[in-house]
């Protein structure tokens, strides 16, 4: 019985995410689109919960739905006027999004298919969180502190670039 709750609760939140995910790409308002994405941060902390990660969840919650998306809102409330909608997209531009959308869905899913993303684990059994938090965090083989670090100026850039171009109109 549990493990059918566990299920029922894995697909509420699958569907909380990728509905909130559309609904935050589609949105032509700024700030709902940050608040679907504070949705899509809760749902991932619930992933965490669910999976007895306490710590990664409630990081998740502090960190990324309290901190980012505050600081997302504050950016917005900024750089825009209250209850600006953004500008119609072009049926050439949603195409060339749906193609790139489309490529990147093809490319993520054959990289999950075909790549052993932790050989030295593939005995079996289950991996404990220290080991796991050594693999992110490290900077050996096989360890992905370097990727972690690269997203985490990309994302500083895309806020100031963000920031600049809204200053500029």
């Amino acid at each position: 019985m549990e493990q059918i709750a566990n299920h029922i609760i894995f697909f509420l939140l699958s569907a909380v995410i990728v509905v909130c995910s559309i609904m935050a790409v589609t949105s032509r308002r700024i700030l709902r689109a940050a608040t679907y994405l504070l949705f899509v941060l809760f749902a991932t902390a619930g992933f965490y919960f669910q999976l007895d990660y306490h710590f990664l969840g409630a990081v998740q919650i502090t960190i990324y739905a309290g901190g980012i998306v505050v600081l997302f809102v504050f950016a917005i409330l900024l750089t825009s006027k209250l209850g600006e909608k953004s500008d119609r997209i072009s049926s050439t531009k949603r195409a060339w999004g749906l193609a790139a959308a489309l490529l990147g869905a093809l490319i993520c899913g054959y990289t999950l298919c075909t790549h052993d993303f932790f050989p030295q684990f593939a005995a079996g059994g289950e991996v404990d969180m220290k080991t796991l938090g050594h693999a992110l965090m490290g900077m050996d083989k096989y360890q992905y502190l370097l990727p972690f670090e690269a997203v985490s100026i990309l994302l500083l850039a895309c806020i100031i670039g963000g920031i600049m171009i809204a200053r500029k109109r």
